[in-house]
């Protein structure tokens, strides 16, 4: 069980703890107007990221890793995700009733005449339609940009499962720690800032509760999973052999969707000793 479960899971996984959705943001104004500046001044935010990471590069390597724990740790109090597998957003959507997809931040949904992909969720137990047009005041989409829509919960459940057969893993995410308010979809090649931050040396991502096993009796070598893997945790090691990573592996199980045979699983990763505390 991760550090988060422990903190604020109250015996059961983070993000299933009912409590870390019920927040009132018609009545608690600092966490409303964190998640409003969050989202209004995101391009901002991204242009001063990247500049960041860039700077880390060149810092000496102890430099370096002082800083960024300094950023994954302010991170852990306010914004702060892991991967969550389909059947487990499921059991969020139980919790979380009121659900509306919105336009991706990290696709650049916040850039003037933006077209961003509308594939990212928010889920709260109470109604966050005046906080969504607070935090999307003056957003003016391009032209192919979709608008707000309420899902119902197989709605959402049939838009994650087109994420995944697209190779988009999804991701919950905190706003002002332990309030978890958003179900993003992404990949690094679609814009994800998180995982391009965990590549520079920021962590403000953690791996996934389960970790995948591949079954070699199963698989047939086809290796159609490889490029769905949004972590690189498989590859082609020869013309019918898959090998799986499960060091790299982040556990979001959007693998499985991709192989025909069930030759992949997601397991606990605190049962399996040799990535038990892998995180």
């Amino acid at each position: 069980m991760c550090q988060f479960c422990v903190q604020h899971g109250e015996g059961k996984r983070w993000y299933l703890n009912a409590r870390n959705y019920a927040f009132d943001l018609e009545s608690d104004l600092r966490r409303r107007g964190f998640m409003v500046d969050f989202v209004g001044g995101f391009e901002k935010w991204r242009r001063g990221a990247d500049a960041g990471l860039a700077a880390l590069r060149y810092l000496p390597k102890p430099v370096a890793g002082l800083a960024a724990g300094v950023v994954s740790r302010s991170q852990q109090k306010e914004h702060f995700g892991q991967p969550v597998p389909l059947e487990e957003c499921a059991r969020i959507f139980e919790l979380a009733t009121n659900i509306t997809r919105i336009p991706c931040v990290c696709r650049g949904a916040m850039a003037p005449g933006s077209s961003a992909e509308s594939c990212c969720i928010v889920m709260t137990v109470h109604p966050h339609d005046e906080l969504l047009a607070e935090c999307f005041q003056g957003y003016t989409g391009g032209p192919d940009a979709e608008g707000f829509e309420k899902l119902t919960k197989e709605q959402a459940l049939s838009l994650l499962r087109r994420c995944e057969e697209r190779g988009l893993c999804h991701t919950a995410w905190t706003f002002m720690t332990p309030f978890v308010a958003a179900l993003c979809n992404c990949n690094l090649s679609s814009g994800c800032m998180a995982m391009k931050s965990q590549l520079g040396g920021v962590r403000v991502m953690w791996r996934g509760e389960g970790v995948a096993r591949l079954d070699p009796e199963r698989c047939s070598g086809c290796g159609c999973c490889v490029p769905a893997c949004p972590f690189g945790a498989l590859r082609q090691a020869g013309p019918r052999e898959v090998r799986l990573a499960r060091t790299a592996c982040w556990g979001c199980g959007t693998c499985r969707t991709w192989c025909a045979r069930g030759a992949l699983a997601l397991e606990p990763r605190r049962a399996t000793a040799d990535v038990a505390r892998v995180w």
